[in-house]
Order: C-alpha cells, then structure tokens, then sequence
C-alpha cells in the first residue's frame, strides 16, 4: 500500500517535520487537536484490507493492535472507531449480511485498547516477546536504529520505565 499518496502526514510526506522531544509545543497532549503524523484513514485502510482476507477464508474474527491509552490521539485508536468498524463489517460484507446468527458475525478485537504501554511491555515480557526485535520509532534509520526523540520513542521509553523492564531498544548514537 503505497501510503506517501495521500500525504497529509509527517510520517508518509517528508517535507513535513515529524515532532520530538525537542519539539514541545507540537506534541500532543491528548487534546482534540489531531497530530501531524495522524495518516489519513490508515487503519481503516489495513483493517479493511484484513476484512477482505477475513471473509475470503471465512474467518470471522479480526486483530487490532490499537491503543487508546498511551497514544497520540490518533482518532481510529479510540475504542468507539473500533465498534464503529466492527457494524460497518457486519453491514458492507456478504459474511455480515447473509448471516442470521449474532454469534456468526465479524467480531473486531483489540486486546490492548485499554492498557498503558508499561502494561502492554510487562505483558510482552511475561509472554517472552524479544523487544530488542522491535522499533516503534516514527523515523528509524536503515538499521532499525530508534531515533530515541519522536513522540514514538518517548512513549517507549516511559513504558520500559514505569514496567520497570530494561528497554533494549537500539537507539543512534546521537542519543
């Protein structure tokens, strides 16, 4: 999916400045204003594309890795957006539409909507999840390193340390 065409983003348009630390005045704070690296419709365009997979192998049930907790106000991580796509499923697909039984409908998870990111790390922690394995940072460079100021690194940062997990995450050198 070749997101950088609908721009609008400092995460897909480079001639827009993705926020750090260093950046204080344009980070979110959770207020109704909705930050520049928000991608338009991006989730609604990979979990419709899950959809799609879904119905077309007769799976019903559909995971969503998103997080109204600890997040940037992204409008499609907020657990209203996610019941919201759930009827939208069960009335725009043939599998919704033909179905008669409520418990033979799409059924939209999102297991860790409501937890913090320390609660998601001790989480992974407990399930054995490698984090050194994993970036969150908005602009990583060629070798996964995090940039270790974005609002995406900060948020990690804060989650290793309130989960009191050693973050092993790889930052560049600059930080």
């Amino acid at each position: 999916m070749d997101l950088p065409r609908f721009g609008g983003s400092a995460l897909t348009d480079h001639s827009l400045h993705i926020p750090t630390s260093n950046d204080q005045a344009n980070l979110n704070t959770n207020g109704p204003v909705i930050p520049i690296t928000y991608v338009p419709a991006r989730n609604t365009i990979m979990l419709s594309l899950a959809l799609a997979w879904a119905e077309s192998i007769s799976s019903l049930d559909i995971f969503y890795g998103a997080n109204a907790v600890d997040y940037s106000g992204y409008p499609d991580c907020r657990p209203e957006y996610v019941r919201s796509f759930e009827v939208m499923a069960n009335l725009a697909t043939k599998a919704g539409v033909e179905s008669l039984d409520p418990e033979n409908s799409f059924r939209i998870h999102a297991p860790i909507i409501q937890m913090s990111k320390a609660q998601i790390i001790r989480l992974g922690a407990e399930m054995g999840i490698n984090y050194s394995q994993t970036v969150s940072c908005y602009q990583a460079n060629t070798n996964g390193e995090a940039c270790g100021i974005c609002e995406s690194c900060q948020l990690r940062k804060t989650g290793f340390s309130q989960a009191g997990v050693s973050d092993p995450t790889r930052y560049q050198i600059n930080n």
